[in-house]
Parts: C-alpha cells; structure tokens; sequence
C-alpha cells in the first residue's frame, strides 16, 4: 500500500531553469513546517531548458519531491491534470513555478479550508503585475467567469489554490480549463472560500503562459456553461432554440399569407417566405440536434459508468 499523505504540492514547470533552485528550498521549508506528510510534484511541461534536470536534481535533494515529464509541450491545464493524476495527498495544493505565489501561504489555505470548505483561492489582491496586458485582461476574464459560472471570485487566474482531492481526481481538464476548476467543484457542491495571498514579482525568467490564451479562455467558458446547465439535458438548450426557430417561422409564414390574402402583396415578392422556410428548417435540425445530444450524453455516461450526481459523504453504511 503508498503511503497515506496529508498534502500533494502541484508545480507546472515549463522553461523555469533560473527559479527552480530557490523553489525547491522554499516550497521544502514551508510545507516542512506543517509538520505532516507530503509531497511536491514538480510537472515538466515539455521544457526546453535544463529544467528537467534541474527537478531531478530537487527529487534527490529534497524527501518528497518527485517529478512528472511530459513528452512535449501540452499547455499548463494539461500539466495540471498529470499532476492531479499522480497526487496521493488528501488534499492538493497547486503553486506556479515562477516563485511569484508565496509558499508560505499554504498553512493560511489549510486554516481556512479546516473552517468547513472544500476549496480554498488564493486572491492576488495586491497583484505585482504591470496592468494593460496582464491585470486588465485578467480582471475582465475574472467578471465574466463570476458572473456565467455562478462561482463568485475576485481571482481565478491565481494559481495558488487549495482543494480536497475528491473534488479534483474526478475532473478531467481540457484546453484552458484549470482556472475553471474551482467552477467545477462549485458545480459539485464544493463549499468555497477565497483569502488574500502574497503576491510577488518575477525576478527571473519571463512569463510562459501569456496573454495569448485570453481568448482560449473565453471559447472555454461557453464549453464550462454547457456542462454546468445543459450536459445532462442538451435538449433543453438545442430544442428549446428550435422552437423558437420554428415558431418564428410560423410567425414568418403567417405574415406572408396576411399580406397575400389582405394587402394583395405576391409571395414571391415577400422575403418574409424564405426567412419562414429558413427558420422552419433551422429549427427542425435543432431538436435533431438536441435529441441526438441526448442519446450521446447517455452513451457517455454509460459508457464512463459515471452518475450526474456527486457524493460528499454518507452515514451509516459499513465501510
């Protein structure tokens, strides 16, 4: 049987050869201090530097740290989901590379994930960043994920965040989607909280994960939305829209034979009849859509033996 651990520390590293020395030592004294098992996976994201031989060298420096190398360079949702996949901690705590989050405020996030939550965020309140092409974006992205998610957070770009891990082994993360996971636990009924945390300069190195990636963000936020009010009845959202498809065709139609019989206007003069037939047809394809969705959707539970519902515990059964 592995060994039974209190904490699993996630790091993507990608290109971080300058910070990853100082990362080590500091990410070692401060979980030390907690004074319970843990362990610190270091996840290469196809780097090209020495980074890889760098976190090599941490593995057998440090107890407890390990490393995870990926074949190439797969984005850092993709590192964070091979990270989750090898952490054996009750709880997992994810840190960025570049030393700007603070580990000493990992005991601030246990304080106040042990008053009752399941998830606890870091807010980079006094953000050490220049403003026009990392906070602004980054504020506009934070108000639009907040308000379509339900999840309220002044911060979902900060990586240092605190979890169970039975709210995040269950995931699995596409695309840009690690700043949507506390949505996701949200989704499940993950009780969530959100406390100030240091935030610190970069003084090595350049940012690797840039603006760039805003508008990835955005086309996977409509795939968050989905999955939050539609994956288990995508009828509901594509046949709700071909009905109204279809009733405004209808409408369309209507018009037209109003206008023919009562103002003497041609068919063929009225655009109105090829909007109708347009909106009629459109619609039609919609509830097909829908129903096929639906049948997909089952296949995928089926398939995954998955239910739509989470567990958080129960009472009373025998282990």
């Amino acid at each position: 049987m592995p060994e039974s651990l209190y904490l699993s520390a996630l790091i993507p590293v990608y290109n971080e050869e300058e910070n990853l020395a100082a990362l080590g030592e500091e990410v070692s004294a401060a979980l030390a201090a907690l004074g319970k098992p843990y362990e610190v996976i270091l996840v290469d994201d196809g780097s090209k530097d020495r980074s890889w031989p760098l976190i090599q060298e941490l593995v057998k420096k440090h107890k407890g740290f390990r490393g995870v190398r990926l074949g190439r360079n797969a984005g850092q949702t993709a590192a964070m989901a091979a990270g989750i996949q090898h952490a054996r901690g009750e709880l997992i705590v994810c840190l960025d590379a570049d030393r700007q989050n603070d580990a000493r405020d990992v005991p601030k996030l246990i304080a106040k994930l042990d008053e009752g939550y399941d998830v606890v965020s870091g807010w980079r309140k006094d953000r050490r960043d220049r403003f026009l092409d990392r906070k602004l974006p980054s504020m506009i992205a934070n108000g639009l994920i907040a308000s379509i998610t339900g999840v309220r957070l002044h911060d979902y770009g900060c990586t240092l965040k605190l979890y169970k891990a039975q709210y995040l082994k269950p995931l699995r993360l596409y695309g840009e989607m690690h700043r949507f996971v506390p949505a996701f636990a949200g989704f499940l009924g993950a009780r969530i909280a959100e406390v100030p945390v240091n935030h610190r300069p970069r003084t090595a190195g350049v940012s690797k994960y840039g603006i760039a990636r805003t508008f990835k963000v955005l086309l996977d936020l409509m795939t968050v939305k989905f999955m939050d009010s539609y994956l288990g009845k995508p009828i509901y959202l594509f046949g709700g829209g071909g009905v109204l498809m279809g009733l405004l065709g209808v409408a369309c139609g209507l018009l037209t034979l109003y206008n023919k019989f009562h103002l003497g206007i041609f068919v063929k003069d009225q655009p109105l009849f090829q909007v109708s037939i347009f909106c009629l047809l459109i619609g039609f394809q919609m509830v097909l859509l829908g129903l096929l969705a639906e049948i997909l959707v089952r296949v995928y539970y089926d398939l995954k033996d998955m239910r739509p519902y989470f567990v958080r515990e129960t009472a009373g059964f025998q282990p």
